[in-house]
């Protein structure tokens, strides 16, 4: 039976990934995104002020869009627009009526908590992506028919939300949580009453005591958190590896962090080899998925509530700090992006973000299907000499010299120290193998960097004069994230550091 359920479950999906196939080509339903969002924001404030209805009647909407919106990052916005909607609920500011959800997310320099706007059309706009990630898992990952029966784990943040005023506030995750379909209620695990819970060590330690009782096949999260679960499952029921109690489980939908430096301590918690599908969400939206086994690049969701635009990643728009030169770069749509182009995204979305500077930054491997990778963020990556160095190229040296070693590297941070007249990169790391020194280590993920990376090779022989590294227990960095209030499924461990979280992680370690 359980067969003949996971079947009608398998070929029902496959079925939606062809009637779910959008017909349009990306292009166009880009330029048709963006007069759907104008049209329906034309009335609010944001709309009147730039004269929305009027771009609408422009024979080139998206010229005129960008000549008359600047581009603006989240301090910018917030002050100017988001302040009023989020602080006294008013209604039609930068999307009509009244933001329902604030999800919360790391600050800035101005501001140490984020307060990103959630609408229900945005909401709409990630459960249509997440169908038809789900139809493409079923059309083109050749899993057994079995496992569609079997329940996904989502480790994720607290569901309970702080209502203030009119709106909830919380993390993306949790907000998803509290509005997740009934059937993926029943599908799905752990539960609300575990979920609810505000202490990320007891919701972990309750997973732990239950995880029995469950039957799991699938498992949607961040990597870093999903192995922390999955270790304390492993210790607390004393078991070799996850699939003595969850014999299906080995389908990991992951984001959030690149999954390269995971997938060596992620496969010694399986004894099924795990199969990988990567997504790429934000508190903004869900902006791509990978659509088969085969292509680790991602495909673009170009109907889901979001208009992208795409501003070259170089000196000649961003400052040494990653830092637009103008808010009225010379940005680009898809029709006009290259391959093997470094790009940072600018986002228009259904929530009321109006030409936003995400932070991150893209390289497209197909353009006439849209597929890209994600290559780092605008301000985590190392340039203090010119070496231009992103966490793509960081988590690729770590991978490699991670398998060629056998070092079991955990998590691991990088800084730029200027030291004179020259510069020197920091690493720190966690490893198992205690038998590698860390010169060993750092000089291979030297020679990996200069290999995958000709500017760093270039500046290894001039300015770049040192590179050192100092292990750390794995359990340092996660301390320090709790230190930091940041203990939840969507946090993560900053891959470059810099500036004031530089100063907190230096003097956090200085105290161990």
């Amino acid at each position: 039976m359980p067969n003949i359920i996971g079947t009608i479950i398998q070929q029902s999906a496959k079925i939606g990934a062809f009637v779910d196939r959008p017909r349009q080509s990306p292009v166009l339903l880009q330029e048709q995104q963006l007069r759907e969002l104008l049209h329906e924001a034309r009335h609010t404030e944001f709309g009147t002020e730039y004269r929305f209805k009027r771009l609408l009647e422009e024979e080139d909407v998206e010229s005129a869009f960008k000549q008359s919106v600047p581009v603006m990052d989240y301090q910018t916005l917030y002050d100017r627009w988001w302040v009023k909607a989020h602080m006294e609920d008013q209604p039609d500011v930068c999307w009509p009526g009244i933001i329902p959800y604030y999800a919360l997310s790391s600050g800035t320099s101005q501001s140490a908590t984020k307060y990103l706007p959630l609408t229900e059309d945005l909401l709409r706009g990630m459960k249509r992506g997440s169908r038809r990630l789900f139809y493409d898992l079923a059309k083109n990952y050749g899993l057994s028919p079995e496992i569609y029966t079997k329940q996904m784990l989502l480790i994720g943040s607290c569901t309970q939300q702080r209502r203030v005023g009119y709106h909830l506030e919380g993390d993306l995750s949790g907000i998803i949580g509290m509005n997740r379909p009934r059937i993926m209620e029943r599908s799905s695990r752990p539960g609300r009453h575990i979920t609810d819970l505000p202490e990320w060590g007891d919701r972990m330690n309750l997973i732990a005591q239950e995880a029995p009782q469950w039957d799991i096949g699938f498992a949607a999260c961040n990597p870093m958190w999903l192995q922390l679960v999955v270790e304390r499952i492993i210790e607390e029921q004393k078991l070799s590896n996850i699939n003595e109690i969850w014999p299906s489980f080995n389908v990991v939908i992951h984001g959030g962090v690149p999954i390269d430096p995971y997938y060596a301590t992620l496969e010694a918690l399986f004894e099924l080899p795990i199969v990988y599908m990567d997504s790429y969400t934000a508190s903004e939206g869900f902006f791509a998925y990978q659509e088969s086994p085969e292509n680790r690049s991602m495909k673009m969701l170009n109907d889901c509530g979001v208009y992208f635009e795409f501003v070259p990643f170089d000196d000649d728009n961003f400052d040494e700090n990653g830092e637009l030169r103008s808010s009225q770069p010379n940005s680009l749509n898809l029709s006009q992006v290259e391959t093997g182009k470094h790009y940072a995204i600018i986002l228009s979305t259904v929530a009321g973000a109006w030409r936003y500077l995400l932070g991150d930054t893209v390289q497209f491997t197909d353009t006439e299907k849209a597929e890209l990778r994600i290559t780092g963020r605008t301000k985590q990556f190392l340039s203090g000499c010119g070496e231009h160095v992103s966490i793509d190229n960081l988590c690729d040296a770590v991978r490699i010299v991670d398998e060629r070693m056998n070092a079991g590297i955990g998590e691991f941070t990088v800084t730029g120290v200027r030291e004179g007249t020259f510069w020197t990169h920091q690493w720190y790391l966690s490893i198992e193998n205690q038998s590698l020194s860390s010169e060993v280590l750092v000089n291979a993920l030297d020679q990996e960097l200069c290999r995958l990376n000709e500017d760093y090779a270039v500046e290894r022989r001039y300015a770049l004069r040192t590179v050192r590294a100092e292990i750390l227990p794995n359990q340092v960095f996660i301390d320090w994230l709790g230190q930091r209030g940041k203990l939840n499924g969507q946090a993560k461990i900053p891959r470059v550091l810099k500036g004031k979280q530089l100063t907190d992680f230096e003097t956090f370690i200085g105290k161990k």
